[in-house]
């Protein structure tokens, strides 16, 4: 299992919740009843969902027992649960099922998403959204580098993002949906400071790799990714280094 660190996380929290606020503004439902966070880490999303609808029951989940104890720290009013989003199985239905940035970590999600589907009540909105910029320089240089010789034998087994396109995410969802809004966004992160973007990804698709790896090296896997990303996201030379990045947005609607 990954090991998060909510402090790396939580560098960029700003960048990391704009996704999730904008997911939110295209859920059309105005007076939920129960609502899940799915994949909560710190409660950043879960912040959002509980400023938007006050009234209603709020639950958030993730894996992993670091973030939840951030999360638990924030004062976000919800019942925060430790659970494994793939196995997950509720005891009753919710009007909204959020997720911000959970799906790619988890494989056979032409079933899983369905599944999840089936926890939507007859009249609700199963939204979520993913990182799709996997072909990046950000993550293709993590695979160049765990397919040398250094690394190979630890890393081979390690979890890899799992990637669909808009248009498979339609085909998933189109079947158990009276509608789905599908839409990809790219922002360009203007991100400060020395090795910007390897701090970004440090605080998720980076963890993965490096904890499987004892600490000489981890040192050496980190030097040789840092350098290899300093050279394809240059720092300017107003000290800001730009960092573009896709996210894929989906919200399927049960009902009208």
């Amino acid at each position: 299992m990954t090991s998060w660190n909510p402090e790396e996380y939580l560098q960029f929290a700003d960048e990391r919740t704009r996704p999730a606020s904008d997911l939110l503004n295209n859920i059309p439902l105005s007076s939920p009843s129960r609502v899940i966070d799915l994949g909560c880490g710190t409660g950043n999303s879960t912040a959002l969902l509980a400023a938007r609808w006050p009234a209603a029951h709020l639950d958030a989940l993730d894996s992993s027992d670091a973030m939840l104890t951030e999360a638990r720290q924030s004062g976000v009013s919800a019942n925060w649960m430790l659970a494994d989003l793939a196995t997950w199985n509720p005891d009753a239905t919710y009007d909204v099922i959020f997720s911000n940035a959970a799906f790619q970590w988890l494989p056979d999600q032409d079933k899983l998403l369905p599944r999840l589907m089936s926890f939507v009540s007859p009249k609700g909105t199963f939204a979520f959204q993913v990182p799709s910029n996997f072909n990046a320089p950000s993550h293709t240089i993590l695979d160049d580098l765990a397919e040398e010789t250094a690394w190979k034998g630890k890393l081979k087994s390690v979890r890899r993002i799992q990637q669909s396109s808009a248009s498979g995410y339609y085909d998933i969802m189109k079947p158990h949906a009276s509608s789905v809004t599908i839409w990809e966004t790219e922002y360009l992160q203007v991100l400060a400071g020395e090795d910007a973007v390897y701090r970004w990804v440090s605080g998720t698709s980076l963890r993965p790799f490096i904890n499987v790896l004892n600490s000489e090296e981890r040192e050496q896997f980190i030097a040789a990714y840092k350098t290899k990303m300093n050279i394809a996201y240059p720092r300017r030379s107003d000290g800001t280094t730009l960092f573009p990045f896709q996210r894929i947005f989906v919200v399927a609607a049960k009902g009208s």
